[in-house]
């Protein structure tokens, strides 16, 4: 149990603190509106507020709704996956770490929607020409690679063969 919560700990603060310090760095060097492109446009850099969730969901909500939606349900929702992670007998190590970059990438936009009156620093553009993604952050891309990993690791654990029983052809 030690072993896990460290592991938990570990892997979630290591998304929190690279989390803060990319937008800190955000917020110090980027203009906000301006991009500044590298890997010839694939990368951009471009500051911005979201009031919402992913993809700005939820933005032109109440700030009333907003805060129970985005910061309240979220809170309670990290809360389970922590103990989750913590208490659950049957997961891999791999579904553990899993999950701890999901929790570790809630808290980071979390601990944003709390000192910025709600709002979540973005900074990252990727694409080619004009297809192109909505603007995100290191707690984005941990909580993506960690419901990725989550579903492949599920998916190795427990095949749906292993679970049905073998069928009886008849003739």
């Amino acid at each position: 149990m030690i072993k896990r919560a460290v592991l938990v700990l570990f892997v979630s603060g290591l998304c929190v603190g690279c989390d803060q310090v990319t937008k800190g760095i955000a917020r110090e060097g980027l203009d906000g509106g301006r991009a500044i492109s590298y890997m010839g446009d694939f990368l951009q850099l471009q500051l911005a507020e979201n009031y919402g969730g992913m993809l700005s969901f939820g933005s032109s909500l109440s700030g009333e709704h907003r805060f129970l939606i985005l910061t309240v349900f979220v809170a309670i929702a990290l809360t389970g996956f922590f103990l989750f992670a913590l208490l659950s007998k049957k997961m891999t190590t791999l579904q553990i770490i899993s999950i701890s970059l999901v929790l570790g990438g809630g808290l980071g936009n979390l601990i944003d929607r709390l000192l910025n009156d709600g709002a979540v620093i973005d900074f990252l553009v990727v694409g080619i020409g004009n297809v192109r993604t909505a603007v995100f952050n290191f707690a984005d891309v941990a909580i993506l690679l960690g419901a990725l990993v989550l579903l492949v690791a599920r998916g190795k654990s427990s095949s749906p063969t292993d679970q049905m029983p073998p069928q009886q052809l008849e003739p």
